[in-house]
């Protein structure tokens, strides 16, 4: 470890005691055992080695692994496995879309990370340094839209995420192992499908998250259902604004 520590290139490599991770990916067991690897592998966004933790999620679950390196994942604020945020559950581009919108800085994060080994190591230090003072990278949503995530907010934990993959062997009718395979035995999504196609920097960045599409699409039918709903109940309302008028004196009142 002395000699990493002199390297002047891996003096940013990083180095932490625990991951960064939602309750999702933890899985349903209380009882996590964990494996650690000082830096096992590079990062996916910024590319620097960092610790890597390994765990089976849950007593169904498959094993499960980060993905980004723990400052990336504060600089966010998400998951270090999934890439989703951590007080909400959302996709990074649900989240910082409506923080935009609601005048917050929203994606301040999501600046083009260097190419260059000397620019990235520069780039993760002022991170690590911003994150360290205590600034907020992300943007404090204020009590609109807090409401407004909150009402989209996914915290239940969706254990269904962490099943093993697909059996390759069973699509192609292929599989012996019956009840002893360790994957699943059921068929692919369609190749157009466009879950099938995600990665981690795209979710990250919110590029081109085809979970984030997805909700918009559901906020959107939403919003046309209750207009529909509110335009049918205005409709009714003035359908029914008739005045009565009655003299006193007629009959057959007094």
């Amino acid at each position: 470890m002395a000699s990493v520590k002199r390297d002047d290139v891996k003096q940013k490599w990083e180095e932490t005691e625990f991951p960064l991770v939602c309750e999702t990916c933890l899985g349903d067991n209380p009882y996590v055992r964990m494996t650690k690897q000082e830096h096992g592998k590079k990062c996916k966004i910024c590319e620097t080695p960092f610790t890597v933790f390994a765990w089976q999620a849950g007593t169904k679950g498959r094993l499960k692994k980060v993905e980004i390196c723990r400052s990336c994942a504060q600089a966010k604020n998400v998951c270090q496995v999934c890439i989703y945020d951590l007080q909400y559950g959302l996709p990074v581009k649900v989240r910082d879309k409506i923080l935009r919108e609601a005048g917050k800085s929203g994606g301040s994060a999501a600046l083009a990370v260097p190419q260059s080994m000397a620019n990235r190591s520069w780039f993760t230090a002022q991170q690590e340094r911003a994150l360290a003072q205590g600034q907020d990278l992300v943007g404090t949503a204020d009590p609109v839209a807090h409401a407004q995530l909150t009402t989209i907010a996914r915290m239940e934990p969706r254990y269904e995420r962490n099943l093993p993959k697909l059996c390759s062997f069973f699509a192609r009718g292929e599989c012996d192992r019956g009840a002893n395979c360790p994957f699943r035995h059921e068929m692919p999504r369609d190749r157009n499908d466009p879950l099938s196609k995600q990665n981690t920097k795209d979710r990250f960045y919110g590029s081109n998250d085809p979970v984030a599409g997805k909700l918009f699409a559901r906020m959107k039918r939403k919003e046309e259902e209750e207009g529909k709903v509110q335009e049918a109940e205005e409709g009714y309302d003035k359908a029914r604004a008739t005045v009565y008028l009655r003299l006193q004196g007629d009959e057959p009142y007094p």
